[in-house]
């Protein structure tokens, strides 16, 4: 917790009540407000808690207004170009980044477990042949407690330790097995030879019949998608996790948890939006008709995949995404793909035109990442489950962070009632 640095007075029905405020190391101050209903008999109102600081962390940073990511301090730029996921993974989960024999270890760790419980398989066999590979994820997911009993104590630091490795190993072999079985193609098995991404891209699109060989330019890019989408502070899918873990719930429960908050359309399907959106404009010569309609106020019709909620600048990760789609797309081509040209033309108009200048519209991660794994031949349904592999070692370093927190509560929200007062039951009969 930070130092008391100052602390503000709040007066109200004839009762005053001093409140303590806390500097951090970066953001603005907080007012610490935990004593006000046992002091002063009121409680805050902060839907979706947009100005609340739910916990005190030390793992990333965002300043929205200056287009700033950090992870333990490292901007997201320098982490996605000169770094790769598992490293990054390791500084999310232990606070610096590792010697060289320290990552080694690590990697090794986390390729030793990509591997799932074989019965397991027969568990996925359970779902409908057209499940979503999301609610696949979420079932799978909530039943390793079911298959891993060594691993859910969250009172032991090996087992942490053991179930945190865990989770970040066998997220994409199961994310790729709820692919392949959502449509028709056996499951692959990962192969230890290979880094994380290449193993993900081979399990995906790999079949028995014939030879797969993981470009790595596709590989690179795939790694960055997962690095740029690690952690991003206290979203809905980490509070969850959070909110779920601190009732004791085991890492397996929890992580589920985050997965089912992060299938929500407002959440993680904002990279899929975007690529629908491009599908619905359809072709080049459209696109000054939709360019009017985002200009129009009265026009309910949006640009999907320009601004974000909390960079009002620009987003930090679009830049080096925007390098990866580049490169993906010269690989793979957009001649004969009338929705990567669209892309490319709307990306273009959007940096130029003074209206989305102005407003600071530019493209964000959620645009390029889209138009990447279209590319690559995802269908839009996969877009979250990728999205849930990347984001598993931030909700697994932000639970573990929780979990040794000495000041740890159990969640537990307040409300603003608005319903009836006191009445007396009615029998049926005299209803």
């Amino acid at each position: 917790m930070a130092d008391k640095t100052n602390s503000a007075t709040l007066t109200f029905n004839n009762k005053q009540v001093e409140l303590p405020i806390y500097s951090p190391t970066a953001g603005p101050d907080v007012l610490d407000i935990r004593k006000l209903y046992a002091e002063g008999g009121v409680f805050t109102y902060d839907p979706g808690y947009t100005s609340t600081a739910s916990c005190d962390s030390a793992i990333t940073y965002i300043d929205g207004d200056e287009g700033v990511l950090l992870h333990r301090g490292y901007p997201i730029d320098q982490l996605a170009e000169k770094s790769h996921f598992l490293e990054v993974c390791y500084l999310l989960l232990y606070g610096e980044l590792p010697t060289a024999d320290l990552l080694e270890d690590f990697e090794s760790r986390v390729t030793n477990h990509t591997m799932i419980h074989e019965q397991m398989h027969m568990f996925f066999r359970g779902f409908r042949r057209d499940a979503h590979p999301m609610a696949t994820m979420v079932g799978v997911v909530g039943a390793m407690s079911a298959f891993y009993h060594d691993s859910t104590d969250i009172a032991d630091p090996w087992q942490r330790e053991v179930a945190s490795i865990r989770l970040i190993a066998k997220m994409p072999t199961i994310a790729s097995m709820a692919f392949k079985y959502s449509i028709g193609q056996p499951f692959v098995y990962p192969r230890n030879d290979l880094d994380y991404a290449s193993n993900f891209l081979r399990m995906c699109f790999s079949v028995p019949a014939e030879d797969y060989e993981v470009n790595p330019i596709l590989s690179r890019a795939m790694d960055r998608i997962f690095t740029l989408h690690a952690d991003h502070e206290q979203n809905a899918s980490t509070s969850t996790v959070r909110l779920a873990s601190s009732s004791g719930a085991n890492p397996f429960a929890s992580i589920a948890a985050g997965i089912a908050c992060l299938w929500g359309p407002a959440h993680g399907g904002a990279n899929q939006a975007a690529l629908e959106m491009l599908r619905e404009i359809g072709t080049v010569d459209q696109i000054p008709e939709y360019i009017k309609r985002a200009k129009d106020k009265d026009d309910p019709f949006r640009l999907m995949g320009f601004g974000h909620r909390v960079y009002k600048n620009f987003d930090p990760r679009a830049k080096v995404m925007k390098q990866s789609a580049d490169e993906v797309l010269d690989l793979l081509g957009v001649e004969n793909n009338e929705t990567l040209k669209v892309a490319k033309e709307l990306e273009k108009i959007a940096l130029e035109d003074p209206y989305f200048v102005e407003k600071k519209l530019y493209p964000n991660v959620d645009f390029y990442s889209g138009i990447i794994l279209d590319a690559m031949g995802f269908p839009t349904s996969m877009f979250t489950p990728i999205f849930a592999v990347a984001r598993t070692v931030g909700w697994v370093s932000q639970w573990k962070e929780m979990i040794t927190d000495p000041g740890l509560k159990i969640g537990r929200p307040r409300q603003l009632y608005t319903g009836p007062t006191y009445r007396d039951y009615v029998d049926v009969e005299r209803r």
